[in-house]
This record gives structure tokens, C-alpha cells and sequence, in this order.
């Protein structure tokens, strides 16, 4: 078979597997959550990244969100998809419709049953999750963390974008960079269970407390990592705090909705919005001024050497520190975390060059 057949028989096997999976999974699970792909890379002999790759029998690999309809999570599965591609592998990315730990729960039992070789999970709670991941191990599945971690005993190493710190402090110092270093401010959180959401809040926190004592942090309000909600509790903040300066969010939802909220008020450029989020999401916001910066990472290379570690850890090889990865770069290991790289800032200067 040529190239270009190879290439049409697999978006063919692709679109084939999710309209069967995505059937599936609205028959049998009453609507809890969703299998939103089941790519078989090894549809594609032509993808592996050497020969011992290609002839080896394909892993099943499960990648579970936060949220399957978080749009942070979507770009995720597009660097996962790839890396099921290019490693020969079965990945599975399935989630809640919406962040919830019971929810995630309920997919990762299912996940069990149908005996994947290994379980990728951002954990919504770093507790809850513990049991059902500890019945997976036993069960011979592998278990790993990405983007949020749970407690260590129930997983081998956890993929972490950036060092808890330096995002924290960072994030933190984006706010005092906007507002001129005094005045109010509010942080729009996602779960109030979430691990690394609560690691970088701590850390926003001593960073305002030692170097901007001309701020005062008023409330911190979770939205759930829903959008609609995010929106509502910025409209909320700006009614309730009339001196308010600005809103920090530190998951994907809070910085677009504290700006629509913010654009919708009339107070574009009077309220400073900054946070993590999608620059894709932002774009129109930092633009009219209603947002002044975003920050994230790459998601997609994120999703993408998630499924690259692994790979490689079900064929023996645990992360290195300084081990290059292709399509991801060069990883730092810090004990059982890997930490991928550093953060970027969008502004309107710059939002242009990127998409995603």
C-alpha cells in the first residue's frame, strides 16, 4: 500500500473507532462520561519509531482528563493521538464530561475491566482516587499521573508541566506585574481538591505575602473547571468587590471567564485579569484589554509525553533526568516527578504565534 493509502486507511480506521466507541459508551454508561477516542496506532506500520517498535504487540494505554470537555484537556489529546501514531500503541482517552473524583472513579473501574496495560490519570482528587488506582496496580495495570498528581503510593511517577514553585510564584508575580503591585485581587481555582492547583495556590500566596504587601488577596472562589461557572463567579466578584484590582485563575476556565465577566462589567483595563489558560481562549480577551496575560505550556506536547513515558516504562524504561524525547524535548526528573518545562506568558503582543 502507498504512503498517502496508509494515511486515508487510518483517518478511515480512526472515524470508524470513535463513532463505534463513542456509541458504545452512550449506551452503556448512562450519559456519566466519555470515551472521546480509541486510536489504534498501530493501524499505521509505517508510524513506529524504529523497527524494534514496530514489531512490537501494541500497549493499551488509558489517558483520563480532568474533563473530557475542558478544552486545556482537548489539545492534550491531539499531542496523545499523535504519540499513539508514532509508538504503535492503543491509547484510550475517556473522562468525565465534566471535573468531578467520583466520576473519574467510575471510568478508571471500567478501565480496569477491560484490562488496559496502563492507567494515565489528572487527578481531580489527590485522595479519592487512591483506592480504586491501589485495585488497578493490583491488578498488574500500571498506574502514572499527568498534569495533576495523586498521593505516590498509588502511581509510579507523576508528568508534571513546570516545578509547583516556580509556576506559583510566577502567576503570582504576573498579577503584582499588572496591577502595579497594590490593590485587591481575587483567585479563581478549579476543584478545591486538586493537588497542583492547591500546590501552586500555596505558593501564589507566600509569593504575594514576601514581596507584595501592597496586595491583598480578598477571596479565592472554585469554578469547577466549568465554564459557565467561572463566568457567574466573575460577574460575582466584580459586584461584591467594588475596589476589586484584579483576578488571578489558576485553571483553564477562571482567567476567560473573569474577562468576559470583566468586558461585559465595562471595566476592560480598570480590572486586571491574568492567569493559566489556553492563549487560544484569551486571544480575544487580551486583545480588548479585558485580560492582560495568560500563561500555560504546551497541552498537546504535554498529552504527547504523557503517552511517550509510557511507552517507554511498559517496555522497562523508567524516566531519566536530561533524557531527550522526541517531539517533547529534553525532561527534568526531580525523584518520581518529571517535570516537562518551564511556563510561557501571552500577551496581545505575542498571542498571535501560537495556536492551541
Amino acid at each position: 500500500m502507498s504512503r498517502g493509502g496508509v494515511r486515508l486507511y487510518r483517518r478511515l480506521f480512526l472515524l470508524f473507532t470513535m463513532m463505534a466507541v463513542l456509541a458504545a459508551c452512550g449506551r452503556g454508561h448512562n450519559g456519566a462520561y466519555e470515551v472521546v477516542f480509541s486510536m489504534d496506532g498501530a493501524a499505521n506500520p509505517e508510524s513506529a519509531n524504529t523497527k524494534d517498535e514496530a514489531d512490537h504487540k501494541p500497549y493499551r494505554i488509558a489517558l483520563v482528563p480532568k474533563g473530557v470537555e475542558i478544552p486545556y484537556f482537548k489539545f492534550a489529546a491531539e499531542g496523545a493521538q499523535e504519540a499513539a501514531g508514532d509508538y504503535g500503541d492503543e491509547v484510550i482517552f475517556a473522562g468525565p464530561k465534566t471535573a468531578g473524583a467520583e466520576e473519574q472513579i467510575r471510568v478508571i473501574e471500567d478501565l480496569i475491566e477491560q484490562d488496559v496495560d496502563l492507567i494515565a490519570v489528572s487527578a481531580n482528587d489527590p485522595d479519592k482516587l487512591v483506592p480504586v488506582l491501589l485495585k488497578a496496580k493490583r491488578q498488574g495495570i500500571k498506574v502514572i499521573t499527568w498534569d495533576a498528581d495523586t498521593l505516590p503510593a498509588a502511581r509510579e511517577f507523576f508528568v508534571n508541566m513546570v516545578e509547583p514553585e516556580t509556576l506559583g510564584r510566577h502567576l503570582m508575580d504576573t498579577m503584582a506585574l499588572a496591577m502595579g503591585e497594590k490593590g485587591e485581587f481575587a483567585v479563581m481555582t478549579g476543584s478545591l481538591s486538586a493537588a497542583n492547583l492547591n500546590e501552586w495556590l500555596k505558593w501564589i500566596r507566600i509569593q504575594q505575602e514576601e514581596f507584595y504587601p501592597n496586595m491583598k488577596l480578598v477571596e479565592v472562589v472554585p469554578t469547577n473547571d466549568d465554564v459557565a461557572k467561572a463566568e457567574e463567579l466573575g460577574r460575582r466578584l466584580l459586584a461584591e468587590y467594588p475596589h476589586l484590582g484584579g483576578v488571578l485563575g489558576n485553571s483553564s476556565v477562571g482567567p476567560p471567564g473573569a474577562a468576559k465577566a470583566v468586558r461585559e462589567a465595562g471595566k476592560a483595563g480598570q480590572v486586571k485579569v491574568v492567569g493559566l489558560s489556553n492563549p487560544n481562549l484569551m486571544k480575544e480577551y487580551l486583545k480588548d484589554d479585558s485580560a492582560q496575560i495568560a500563561t500555560l505550556w504546551s497541552p498537546k506536547k504535554l498529552g504527547y509525553l504523557t503517552i511517550a513515558l509510557a511507552h517507554r516504562y511498559l517496555s522497562g524504561e523508567k524516566p531519566r533526568d536530561g533524557q531527550q524525547i522526541d517531539k517533547a524535548g529534553s525532561i527534568r526528573v526531580n525523584g518520581d516527578m518529571v517535570i516537562m518545562g518551564e511556563p510561557l506568558d501571552f500577551t496581545k503582543d505575542n498571542v498571535d504565534q501560537y495556536d492551541f
